[in-house]
């Protein structure tokens, strides 16, 4: 897998600078250069006719306001969270009703796809869970790998501490549900169900509490949830593919080293990696290996770094704004300005190159992922039709006992008692302003299986009725978990209240949220909050401290800046 080295690359600078208005003239001027690099290339102050600051016309201004407002709803953990558990209260709500037959013959409608004699059938059920679930592990991957590079998984001191803690989180839950399924062979294989952890319910849960919680917690539950993640998708590779073909093995090898040598050989293009990994699904999926695997394989070949020199990039996207500036016509249509326009979108061309293929393709999945494919998934999935079964039979049951304990004890237990070692030893420390109280929280949330749980489900038994009880075990523990877990430091909370003791929200260049789409939003948000306090007081909105993984302006780039200003 290619994990080349990279920058962190900010949203904020593929969104250059909108041209067709006029640009003031302090971006030449140093200070601005360097506020800009601190900035994370944040976009030029400009004005439109009608002296607002937006580079947009006035007329579509208030589209854009409504852009920015559905981008900031489709990057809310909290909304989508709320989404997949609708999702899941619908399908429960219908699996009880007459409408279930009716409900489960739709999605078992099968779609036809093929060529001549080649064709291949798949029920629509199939299609969530085989080609749209492998978007959602794309995702997941991709995530994986921005940790890896720029995150929480780069040092690995402060990396042990949360990766420890999913360790503990997986090896405890295995052992409640081997101590009440020993006897039961035909269900031992459930082992896996309640070692998986959703990352986008707990993080929800917690967004809820706000800035009540440390910063911390959200770093240490996020990097838990990755880590998960991580040995959530060996055991489905490992332990319940079917027996792998060698044959279609050897050619997803010979797939997945095209895409690394496409890498490695800089092709930063995001189509030659989408139209591979196509072809890596497909083989995946006739090896016997579960499908969603070649999403995170993907993942790991699509390039992280720039194609765009950053420290350069400022001193060029200076001149090139000069000679826009210098061919545009204010009174001459703009379509009739062949110059200008060349000049802009020679401008916006190796712009939008700024920002990392991976980021750029996390961007476009987030929205799908979050607000469409995993509130499917638990519509599809969580259909937990009681029927003429007793409540009491199902929760007599070994696989429900083991899977409800797993989860609702094993997880917390393992999560605190392995952070308390890595501690007490001294492998790790806590994270800053967090205490023992708030571990506990972040490790009743980790209880919280839902989506990945379901999903382990499916694969792990055989008969639907072991699917069914697992079903109601793992939807039973992950509410009473993400309640508990909530109370829990709500209650913590209000007693630091108490006492006087509050918590700032940072919004750090690296901060650990659930994607880097998440928090480019967020911190977008805290900025725009940031400057109109600052206006409000009518003083100078400050600049965050520059990240160590941000391009910083070198002496060249000052004294380029301080020449253009004596100009």
């Amino acid at each position: 897998m290619a994990t080349d080295k990279a920058s962190a690359q900010n949203s904020d600078a593929a969104e250059k600078q909108q041209t067709g208005a006029s640009v003031q003239e302090s971006v030449d001027a140093p200070s601005a250069g360097e506020e800009g690099a601190h900035a994370a290339g944040a976009a030029c102050t400009v004005e439109n006719s009608q002296g607002n600051k937006t580079p947009f016309i006035s007329e579509v201004s208030g589209h854009h306001r409504r852009y920015l407002k559905l981008l900031e709803f489709t990057h809310s953990t909290t909304k989508a969270a709320g989404f997949m558990l609708l999702g899941a209260i619908l399908s429960l709500i219908v699996a009880n009703s007459p409408a279930y037959g009716s409900f489960l013959e739709f999605w078992h409608t099968e779609i036809t796809l093929g060529f001549g004699s080649a064709n291949t059938s798949m029920s629509l059920a199939h299609i969530i869970n085989d080609i749209f679930m492998c978007l959602f592990f794309l995702l997941v991957g991709l995530e994986i790998k921005y940790e890896m590079t720029v995150g929480e998984l780069t040092n690995i001191r402060q990396a042990i501490l949360p990766v420890g803690a999913a360790i503990g989180g997986v090896a405890v839950p295995i052992i409640f549900y081997v101590a009440f399924n020993q006897g039961s062979p035909e269900t031992l294989g459930g082992w896996g169900v309640p070692t998986a952890t959703d990352i986008a319910f707990a993080l929800g849960i917690l967004a809820l509490l706000g800035s009540r919680v440390p910063a911390g917690v959200r770093v240490f539950l996020s990097t838990l949830a990755v880590a998960d993640d991580i040995i959530a998708i060996v055991v489905i590779a490992v332990f319940y593919g079917h027996a792998p073909s060698v044959l279609w093995l050897l050619a997803a090898l010979v797939v997945l080293g095209a895409l690394t040598a496409l890498n490695r050989l800089h092709f930063y293009s995001l189509w030659p990696y989408v139209l591979l990994g196509v072809v890596l699904w497909y083989c995946v999926f006739m090896s016997g290996v579960h499908a969603t695997i070649a999403g995170v394989l993907l993942a790991f070949t699509i390039p992280s770094g720039s194609r765009v020199d950053l420290l350069s990039f400022g001193r060029w996207s200076n001149k090139q704004l000069k000679e826009i500036r210098a061919n545009f016509q204010p009174d001459a249509p703009v379509l009739g300005q062949s110059d200008y326009l060349k000049e802009v979108s020679h401008l916006a061309r190796v712009a939008k190159e700024v920002v990392p293929p991976a980021t750029r393709l996390e961007r476009m999945l987030y929205p799908w992922v979050y607000f469409a494919i995993l509130p499917l998934f638990a519509l599809t999935n969580a259909d937990v039709a009681l029927g003429a079964t007793s409540f009491g039979a199902i929760v007599a049951d070994p696989v429900f006992l083991g899977v409800f304990a797993g989860l609702l004890l094993g997880k917390p237990i393992g999560i605190f008692l392995f952070s308390f070692l890595i501690v007490k030893l001294k492998i790790s420390s806590l994270p800053n302003n967090v205490n023992w109280a708030h571990i506990f929280g972040a490790a009743l949330l980790g209880g919280v299986g839902f989506t990945m749980a379901i999903f382990v489900a499916n694969l792990a038994y055989a008969d639907p009725g072991q699917i069914l009880v697992a079903k109601v075990a793992i939807l039973s523990a992950s509410l009473l978990a993400g309640v508990i877990g909530f109370l829990f430091l709500l209650f913590q909370a209000n007693i630091a209240m108490r006492k006087g003791v509050t918590y700032e929200e940072p919004i750090l260049d690296n901060a650990n949220l659930q994607a880097h789409a998440a928090h480019e939003v967020k911190r977008r948000k805290h900025d725009k909050h940031e400057e109109a306090s600052a206006a409000a007081g009518g003083q100078k909105a400050p600049v965050r401290t520059v990240s160590p993984h941000r391009a910083v302006p070198t002496d060249e780039d000052r004294q380029a800046a301080s020449s253009r200003k004596d100009a």
